[in-house]
């Protein structure tokens, strides 16, 4: 039993002490939380260690340090002790992302040694609905795409990822694992589109994180020559029902503040703002 204040890497054996933190915020974890029902808090498995908080000997906070740097629950304290382990461990994520007043006093304190970051964005409003739009129609184009149509659904996630994040999915490794994640969601059902005429992409999402509480729709994009013609708002309702149908009763999202056009799709959808994270790209 840990009975002083504390961090740790959590092991296997911590998993449901873990839940419990995660299932405080559930939209807000959603990400993490689905990460973790699926591969449990193996290192090899999760793809990253889940550190530990521990104040009184009770677990408290969390940070998932993997691809992404992830702050959940974490009061001012852990925030240090969490900054303090990435510091002594050097950077090995592509990013910190989180609610953002926690993540924005981890950047601070990380800054120093980690930076400069390629790009930081401040404030990403987290929006959140339960259910349908009474006046938006769903686009009835809008239908799961199919695992033989990987190749049609390729070029469109990676002119959204480059678009979105301002570097290729396939520098690296040449695309393998990000050609894997989408497989992944193409197989589980949770990659939607909207073909036109000639079979091309012109409306893409997912269903990128699911738990039981509550699911997270990522990787919007409207091909660049269809927008304005009002297919997001529409083709986010499709996707929104699906999500509640088939997947979790609270549905999510975070949008970049700049993204005017998304954000006024989303509520117009029905989603409302409930907090806000925060993005620090390397």
């Amino acid at each position: 039993m840990l009975t002083q204040t504390t961090s740790r890497v959590l092991e296997p054996s911590d998993l449901d002490a873990a839940l419990a933190v995660l299932n405080r915020e559930p939209v807000a974890n959603a990400f993490v939380a689905s990460r973790i029902q699926v591969a449990g808090l193996d290192p090899w498995r999760l793809g990253g260690e889940m550190w530990g908080w521990y104040e009184d000997g009770m677990l408290t906070s969390l940070c998932y340090a993997g691809a992404n740097l992830v702050p959940i629950c974490a009061t001012p304290r852990a925030v240090r002790a969490f900054a303090d382990r990435a510091r002594r461990a050097g950077r090995r994520c592509s990013s910190i992302v989180g609610p953002a007043e926690p993540t924005a006093e981890l950047w601070r304190l990380l800054e120093a040694d980690w930076g400069p970051a390629r790009e930081v964005r401040a404030h990403q409003p987290l929006m959140v609905t339960d259910r349908m739009p009474a006046d938006i129609a769903p686009d009835p184009y809008v239908r799961r795409v199919r695992k033989d149509e990987m190749e049609t659904i390729m070029p469109a996630c990676v002119a959204m990822f480059t678009e979105e994040v301002g570097v290729s999915p396939l520098a690296g490794d040449g695309g393998l694992l990000y050609q894997a994640r989408v497989a992944e969601l193409v197989g589980s059902g949770r990659s939607f589109a909207r073909l036109d005429d000639h079979g091309k992409v012109v409306f893409k999402a997912e269903i990128g994180a699911a738990t039981r509480e509550a699911c997270q729709i990522q990787g919007v994009w409207v091909a660049p020559e269809y927008r304005g013609k009002g297919l997001a708002a529409p083709g986010m309702a499709a996707v929104l029902r699906y999500a509640l149908a088939d997947v979790a009763p609270m549905v999510s999202l975070y949008v970049n503040d700049f993204n005017t056009a998304a954000r006024r799709a989303y509520r117009r959808v029905g989603f409302q703002e409930v907090g806000a994270f925060m993005s620090v790209l390397f």
